[in-house]
């Protein structure tokens, strides 16, 4: 194949794959009964699994807000120690079914969306979330507190474990 064909193959097979990430990892399964309007505000990164949009970054939160149209808008921010600096990215996060549904797609790319999975959520307070991406390599453990006790991270990590994800790998964040 010449490179110009290889090249447009490429391009397309990336931009169809990243407009259309609506998978969901085997073992995850989105809340129900999602309430869109308590999900928005401030919630705080208590762990991750590493990712180069991420790598580095300390005090990271999301903040969500919901518009008219029930989209979410999404500004993810952190503190890079190396560049003595907070780095900032505004997305828009869409409903892939209903809205009651925790199963979203976001993008911070134009068109290319990921799959933003909300599988374990306190549905009493909305107070702490695992959000999974389109895959197993994608997990954030969320907390509208910078630090959350340690019973509860442990259990928040072995429902992760359980659903597949490699826990050991986690990075706990430094808020």
């Amino acid at each position: 194949m010449n490179p110009f064909k290889y090249l447009t193959v490429l391009i397309t097979s990336l931009f169809l794959v990243g407009c259309t990430s609506n998978s969901i990892p085997q073992g995850v399964t989105p809340v129900t009964n999602f309430d869109a309007t308590r999900y928005t505000g401030t919630w705080y990164e208590i762990a991750r699994l590493d990712h180069s949009f991420e790598r580095g970054l300390s005090k990271v939160t999301a903040e969500y807000t919901l518009n008219p149209d029930n989209t979410l808008t999404v500004i993810n921010k952190g503190y890079s120690e190396s560049k003595q600096k907070w780095q900032q990215a505004t997305g828009k996060a869409r409903f892939v079914g209903d809205t009651s549904t925790g199963h979203l797609k976001v993008s911070f790319f134009g068109p290319f969306y990921g799959g933003y999975i909300v599988f374990e959520l306190d549905k009493t307070n909305y107070q702490y979330a695992l959000v999974s991406g389109p895959d197993h390599s994608y997990l954030w453990l969320l907390s509208r507190t910078p630090t959350i006790s340690e019973p509860l991270k442990q259990q928040l990590i072995d429902k992760a474990k359980a659903a597949g994800f490699g826990t050991q790998k986690l990075i706990m964040v430094q808020q």
